[in-house]
């Protein structure tokens, strides 16, 4: 945070506000400075990630540059001229230089300390997205097979190296509104935490009730659950544990998010469990994947992990991404476990007992 004292919280329709407020050719630029002025005594900072997504097409151009109107609006519009004819329609367009528009993106997160504590600051989830000229109206190879063919194009290249002509933007859009688009992260914590809880001690009566039966060479056995499950009132959320082990490693001396952004998700449908919880991005990843080899040392392990470390310029960075799965496999940190209780290897005293109590309970994403 800033020297001044935080006037009000950011709420969806200030953020909209500025982000309609920002001009395309400074938006990059421009978007923390206007966040910070729109929210005094915050002080934001600004990353993207490279995970493009696209949005169905909106509008239509035609040959000549000119705007046609919305997309679904001129398909229907189109097929009821020729009766509903598909094959009509594609050879209607099929040459005729007619192609539709859409929004590109990349996610992109603002962040803004409100206090010293791992969990004390404020996420926005937030879109940057271009529109570009994405392609044809139709395949000009193949007919349409139904209207939802044409409502959802197949046919055009979206992946990242994909060229496409930019046509407007950048501009950033909140996104997340599923609980997640404007968050601060220690209230969001504390919330996950109760509904754990509160779901758990819910379903006490009939868990109280429930038998575990075995049947083994001896016989049949009853358990109760609870006595088999006697910390299950207890649990912790991954989510939580991920910040309380961030904050008890030698990764505290970083601020968690200059690594890491989170896709948050609170959902309660009608009838339905609530679902609450988040998957940590990384904003800096190793350049290989560490697997747990057949026949590699413990030492060896050991050098690979300091190695990403010493990549992604965080101490025990790679604990936290093996805890998401994708960069460090799991078996790595049980290899290294083992390794500790054996005497054979040595992390910080902290490290160590982050690592040795995953390993007794372990949580991935």
């Amino acid at each position: 945070m800033s020297d001044h004292k935080p006037v009000r919280l950011p709420d969806p329709a200030s953020v909209e506000t500025v982000l309609a407020s920002l001009e395309a050719q400074s938006a990059d630029a421009g978007l923390a400075p206007a966040l910070d002025k729109s929210f005094p005594g915050f002080a934001f900072t600004v990353v993207t990630i490279d995970d493009p997504y696209w949005c169905n097409p909106h509008a239509v151009v035609a040959a000549d540059g000119t705007r046609c109107g919305d997309y679904r609006a001129w398909v229907e519009r189109e097929l009821a001229e020729l009766g509903g004819d598909l094959a009509a329609f594609w050879i209607r367009h099929r040459e005729d230089g007619t192609k539709f528009a859409e929004w590109r993106g990349a996610s992109a997160f603002a962040f803004a300390p409100t206090g010293p504590g791992v969990a004390d600051f404020i996420q926005l989830s937030l879109g940057r997205e271009i529109e570009v000229l994405a392609g044809p109206v139709v395949d000009p190879d193949y007919r349409p097979y139904s209207a939802d063919d044409l409502l959802e194009p197949s046919w055009v290249l979206r992946d990242s190296a994909a060229e496409a002509q930019p046509l407007a933007g950048p501009v950033y859009r909140l996104r997340g509104r599923a609980g997640g688009g404007i968050v601060h992260m220690r209230s969001f914590l504390a919330r996950l935490a109760r509904i754990e809880r509160e779901q758990r001690e819910a379903n006490r009566p009939e868990l109280e009730n429930r038998i575990i039966r075995e049947v083994g060479p001896d016989g049949t056995r009853d358990t109760a659950f609870l006595d088999a499950n006697p910390d299950w009132f207890d649990f912790v959320p991954r989510e939580n544990r991920f910040f309380a082990d961030w904050e008890r490693s030698s990764a505290c001396a970083d601020r968690i998010f200059d690594h890491w952004a989170f896709d948050i998700h609170d959902l309660e449908g009608r009838g339905q469990k609530r679902e609450i919880g988040f998957i940590p991005r990384p904003l800096k990843m190793p350049a290989a994947k560490l697997a747990l080899e057949d026949g590699i040392s413990v030492h060896r392990l050991m050098e690979r992990t300091e190695a990403i470390d010493a990549e992604v310029g965080l101490p025990f960075a790679w604990f936290f991404l093996m805890t998401h799965g994708h960069w460090v496999d799991p078996d790595v940190g049980g290899a290294v476990a083992e390794g500790l209780r054996a005497g054979r290897v040595r992390l910080p005293d902290r490290d160590a007992a982050v690592l040795l109590a995953w390993a007794d309970k372990k949580y991935l994403f």
